[in-house]
């Protein structure tokens, strides 16, 4: 309702803003042709808002006959003709009605009304006929500007769903990725004689991906979520690694709150178990921090495993790469994550996402 009224209030403006233009030049050019005479601003003025209003008025029916006959490929001779002869016909009206107004007004006789008609016609009646084809303009900007606007609407609606499939194909990439390590995990304490250990694990990966189908489809859950689904996962891996893993969790109320991205920080730890305290011959520590500072979510997941030479070149596992470029895709620029290390003293993975409670 209220852009309804705004566009009411700029239209009439311009209409206003057209009589006041033409109002002054009418003022001007009697002043310089009848020097000897004083000329009233606001005799000449009305009759030059009247002008304008007239042209406001039939606005929407020029609109009309721009719809009825457009100007487009394949039409343009007829449609020019026509509109042609329809703002001839629209100013020869307004001319000839102005100029009967005056006779009845001046109570002139009608006898002499053709060569008056003859003798008035000047230049400046041609400028109503420009009105109609700034009407016809106003008319073709306006469908350009609407076709524009719903072309770059679904310009964004299909982006957001290639975005969206994109994403689905990334989560559920990693659904295998660490199902596979799981079972492998299984395999090896069976191989080790723990049938009770892997008995157990068995029932912990149902009950995780029992978990995870109910979060099939899902873009975002709170982090409270998130770590629900990975103290399940944790349970799996210390199961493995009973005396040599440790975990520690630090996150604050207002940041388990926040939304985030589904299986954000799983494929991460899951980095951090395998690459950094598997092959660490003694126990090790996996760190999960997370704060909200600055209207952005702050997330690390550290351990004090192997670690990397930070001037190697490392090539990223399919968890942290996935997660990169989810973050992209979902934030852009404002989505973050960077990656430390340094040989014998762990990793540590940061991620800085907008906060959305």
């Amino acid at each position: 309702m209220q852009r309804r009224w705004i566009k009411i209030i700029s239209l009439a403006a311009i209409w206003i803003f057209v009589g006041f233009v033409l109002a002054i030049e009418a003022y001007f050019n009697m002043r310089v042709n009848n020097m000897m005479k004083p000329v009233d601003f606001i005799e000449v003025g009305s009759q030059q808002f009247i002008r304008a209003l007239m042209w406001a008025a039939l606005a929407p029916l020029i609109l009309q006959l721009r719809e009825k006959m457009p100007l487009s490929r394949g039409h343009w001779l007829g449609g020019v003709s026509f509109h042609f002869a329809a703002s001839f016909l629209l100013m020869a009206v307004f001319y000839l009605g102005r100029l009967a107004g005056f006779f009845l007004i001046y109570d002139e006789p009608f006898t002499g009304f053709g060569q008056q008609a003859i003798d008035h016609f000047y230049g400046r009646n041609i400028v109503d006929m420009a009105f109609y084809w700034a009407v016809l303009a106003f008319g073709f900007s306006t469908e350009i500007y609407r076709k524009y606007r719903s072309e770059e609407l679904r310009a964004a609606q299909l982006e957001a769903r290639l975005i969206e499939t994109e994403l689905k194909a990334l989560r559920q990439q990693m659904h295998p990725h660490f199902l596979f390590n799981t079972m492998n995990t299984i395999s090896v304490l069976v191989r080790e004689g723990k049938n009770d250990e892997a008995v157990t694990l068995v029932a912990r990966l149902s009950a995780l991906l029992r978990m995870s189908l109910d979060n099939t489809g899902v873009q975002e859950v709170t982090l409270s979520k998130e770590m629900e689904f990975l103290g399940r996962y944790l349970e799996i891996q210390q199961a493995r690694f009973p005396d040599r893993l440790k975990i520690g969790i630090n996150i604050t109320p207002e940041a388990l709150q926040a939304r985030i991205p589904n299986l954000l920080l799983q494929p991460i730890v899951e980095n951090a178990i395998l690459h950094g305290i598997a092959p660490k011959p003694e126990a090790g520590r996996v760190d999960i921090h997370g704060h909200v500072e600055g209207g952005m979510l702050h997330l690390e997941v550290r351990d004090d495993g192997v670690g990397f030479d930070a001037r190697a070149r490392t090539r990223e596992g399919i968890g942290l790469a996935n997660t990169r470029e989810r973050l992209a895709k979902l934030y852009g620029p404002r989505g973050q994550l960077s990656l430390r290390g340094e040989p014998g003293r762990g990793v540590s993975v940061r991620i800085v996402l907008p906060h959305r409670p």
